[in-house]
């Protein structure tokens, strides 16, 4: 019956206790007011020359163009696959026309340990950046 008595007074206070805690009058803290804005000085900015416009074609436009090899406004199959006929032909080493997965695997295997400079048997951040495609630059700009 004691026991029961200390439990319930333990309790009591753990709940007085919290209330008290929780109920802490904290100030709020006060900021000072933001500082007026400074005026840049005025300099008078001349017009760029010649400045390039933007292009209307819309990204899907664009797209279709580059597809779109004799530009008569229709992508035939052969247009839409010749572009890839090569990097399928480089995957291809028997030449049958078929890639099959050890093709496959063998190119990604030598892709691999081409990567691994440090023969580690797993690639680091750098070297898996080494088995990046190779972006084809174009260039910067062509005016004036």
């Amino acid at each position: 019956m004691v026991r029961w008595l200390a439990g319930i007074a333990a309790v009591l206070l753990l709940i007085a206790g919290s209330a008290i805690a929780l109920k802490g009058h904290a100030e709020e803290p006060s900021l000072p007011s933001a500082p007026q804005p400074r005026l840049a000085a005025a300099v008078p900015l001349s017009p760029i020359p010649n400045a390039p416009e933007a292009d209307a074609k819309s990204k899907e436009e664009k797209r279709f163009a580059r597809a779109d090899q004799n530009e008569d406004g229709q992508i035939t199959l052969a247009e839409l696959v010749e572009p890839r006929r090569e990097a399928f032909a480089k995957l291809d080493v028997n030449s049958d026309g078929r890639l099959s997965f050890e093709e496959w695997a063998v190119r990604t295997i030598d892709k691999f340990q081409a990567a691994d400079a440090d023969h580690s048997k797993w690639l680091a951040p750098a070297e898996y950046a080494t088995t990046a495609p190779k972006l084809k630059r174009k260039p910067a700009c062509s005016c004036g």
